[in-house]
Formats: C-alpha cells, structure tokens, sequence
C-alpha cells in the first residue's frame, strides 16, 4: 500500500492486493473480560465413555459387590470392548445369569468373586460362561 495509490483524486480499491502485499496486519482489542473465565460444560460422555458403540448403562440389583462400593441400585458403565484382567469387576454370563463379580483367572482355572458374604464361584469348564463387558464407572445417589 504505497503512497501512489492515494495521489489522485479518487481512491482505487484494495481488490487488487493480495495478502502478501499486505506488510503487517495489527489487529488489536480487547476480548470480553469474562471469556477469561469462560469453560466449556462437562460433558459426561466424553468424560465417562471411551468406545461409544461398545458402551452399556446397566443397574445393578443386589448386594454382591458392595465392598466394591456397588450398591443395590447403582449404574454401572460397562465397556465390552476391554478384555477382562484379573482383578477388574465384569458382568459374566454364567448359563443364563447375568452375574457383576470381580475376575479372576489362573492357567484355565476362572474364579467370579463377589465382594460380600457371597462365596466364590469356581466356574466349571463345561458350564456355559462368557464375559459380557468390563465395569469401568459406578454412578450411584448421595
């Protein structure tokens, strides 16, 4: 934008500038003071879910495994595309019954033990067993 453009009588235009021709651009002002404090709103389902279409809300009934802090009542999330490890809470079918008990398993030995006074229970090899998903958030009421 040089001084030759202004010289005469009636200003040109800028249409034939590009934005290379254009030395510095100082754009100045001030935002709204509260956009400093500005947040965006919590989002459960980013926060909560990892693999949206593997990703179930169940309810639990039952006291098994209220020393896991599951209570009758209480939602679980559960993810079924997470492969159970020893020691994490699953959802097991075991012929037919929906069970929530806390995996284990030793060589081709598998354990579904409760966090109450229920007792373990050694899964048989022939019995029709399957992991349904993996546990990974509780939501229950204050």
């Amino acid at each position: 934008m040089d001084g030759q453009l202004y010289q005469g009588a009636a200003y040109e235009g800028s249409k034939t500038y590009t934005q290379q021709d254009v030395k510095t651009v100082d754009a100045t002002g001030f935002g709204a003071a509260a956009d400093d404090y500005a947040e965006r709103g919590i989002d459960l389902n980013e926060q909560l879910i990892r693999n949206k279409p593997a990703t179930f809300f169940m309810r639990v009934r039952g006291e098994a495994m209220i020393g896991a802090g599951i209570f009758d009542g209480d939602t679980v999330i559960v993810d079924r595309s997470i492969k159970p490890a020893n020691g994490k809470v699953v959802i097991a079918v075991l012929n037919g019954d929906m069970l929530i008990r806390r995996f284990e398993q030793h060589f081709n030995k598998i354990r579904l033990i409760p966090e109450s006074r229920l007792a373990t229970i050694e899964v048989d090899p022939f019995a029709e067993f399957s992991i349904w998903g993996v546990v990974t958030y509780v939501i229950h009421r204050v």
